[in-house]
């Protein structure tokens, strides 16, 4: 199966873009009849028949749509500080969209090492993980967020934030272990901080504003590993 992705796809109607026709037409080599799938990102999967093998202008006609495929059970929200390294970053936002998240936002936080992102740049990153691992919904990318700002902000659903500083484990704020305490089909964000941590003032002000401190177990995880786990925590505790 190979997926296409056109946020803008109306039927019965419609023609790619000239660098998804080139790649369906040119690369593929799929001619008149032939058939793919296209998704909106917004979790419709469209099975399409090719009109005309124009490898600029590829017009192709909508035949049947499935609705909601493969709609995860819950809503996931990652705000993860970008690495000073962005290859590591851009790796999760790859390997967290082939697991499954609903919104990623980047941070910016007391320690960070990066402050400066191509959205562009990660948002095609985010699109081709989606078209390879074949998904429908197109996880949202937000701009780079100041972390108190984030916080702030009204959310509706569980909020936890992952950080290593054991002090706060002495003042009653003891970490808890991430699996044990999700609940299944519930919205979720995680905080992930940057290489540095959270400042010990940045998890004081998560907690006065209702964001519960997590464990992701005993191992010292880097920044782009431990929002992977993270990740995959929330989806295996949704599927068991």
């Amino acid at each position: 199966m190979q997926l296409f992705y056109a946020p803008d796809i109306t039927p019965p109607i419609y023609t790619l873009n000239e660098e998804e026709s080139k790649h369906c037409i040119k690369v593929l080599r799929l001619g008149v009849g032939d058939t793919l799938h296209v998704t909106d990102g917004k979790g419709n999967m469209h099975l399409c028949r090719v009109m005309t093998a124009d490898a600029r202008h590829c017009t192709i006609e909508i035949v049947s749509t499935e609705e909601e495929f493969e709609k995860m059970p819950y809503e996931l929200t990652m705000a993860v500080a970008p690495t000073k390294n962005i290859e590591r970053f851009e790796w999760f936002l790859e390997k967290a969209t082939e697991v499954g998240v609903t919104r990623f936002v980047p941070i910016v936080c007391d320690h960070s090492e990066r402050r400066i992102i191509k959205h562009d740049r990660e948002l095609r990153v985010i699109t081709s993980a989606v078209k390879q691992s074949l998904k429908a919904y197109h996880p949202a990318l937000d701009e780079l967020t100041p972390l108190r700002k984030l916080i702030a902000e009204p959310f509706d659903g569980a909020k936890f934030i992952a950080h290593c500083d054991s002090s706060f484990d002495e003042k009653g704020f003891e970490r808890a272990y991430l699996p044990l305490i999700i609940k299944k089909n519930e919205k979720l964000m995680i905080l992930i901080g940057p290489e540095g941590d959270f400042s010990p003032e940045e998890i004081n002000f998560a907690l006065e504003n209702g964001f519960r401190p997590i464990s992701l177990g005993q191992q010292r995880l880097r920044t782009e590993t431990a929002a992977v786990v993270a990740t995959v925590m929330a989806a295996v505790c949704n599927s068991l």
